[in-house]
């Protein structure tokens, strides 16, 4: 707590600053262990597709898929499109919790994430192919980018032995289908 949040992520990054220190001070009064896994950017199957609520994947891939419906000849996505983020198939994060629970934590604190960084402007791309729409990807300056970067250390995670499974293309196919399966108009 140094410095001010990112406006545009503040609640969570206060719910998670709340959590650790909860822990921590679980652990320093009642010796009580207690790990906070700290994810990155989650999506998959029963993600929240909503217009105007949901994460950038859920959001991006159910108004790219109604843009498709509706053959209209371009999506806008906000901002500039390159900020850079990290995302991770939510089975990958269930894998990380099964892992862990049969390790020997010493840390208090682990990040959770792919490794794999892609900007904004690419996974507007890679979605545009999984739903296949056909249309003009417009950025929309005018809408704020958000941080310019978020990128974990995983460091830690994987000198326990764990490593993300799905990579983003195919986790975004997998997505894709389930919501073609599930998702009710």
């Amino acid at each position: 707590m140094t410095g001010p949040l990112e406006p545009t992520n503040s609640p969570y990054a206060l719910a998670k600053i709340s959590a650790i220190e909860m822990g921590r001070a679980l652990h320093l009064d009642y010796g009580n262990r207690v790990i906070n896994l700290m994810p990155t950017n989650l999506y998959g199957p029963n993600d929240f597709f909503h217009e105007e609520f949901s994460h950038v994947i859920p959001g991006m891939m159910l108004k790219m898929h109604n843009s498709k419906l509706l053959n209209k000849d371009s999506y806008k996505v906000w901002g500039t499109g390159t900020p850079l983020r990290e995302f991770l198939y939510v089975d990958d994060l269930a894998y990380a919790v099964e892992h862990l629970l049969d390790t020997n934590i010493k840390e208090d604190l682990i990040n959770v994430g792919s490794g794999e960084e892609v900007s904004i402007l690419e996974l507007a791309k890679l979605i545009k192919d999984v739903v296949g729409f056909k249309g003009e990807i417009i950025f929309d300056e005018k809408k704020p980018d958000g941080n310019p970067r978020k990128l974990l250390d995983s460091k830690i995670i994987n000198e326990y032995g764990w490593k993300t499974s799905m990579n983003l293309r195919e986790g975004l196919n997998k997505t894709y289908e389930w919501f073609n399966e599930n998702y009710k108009f």
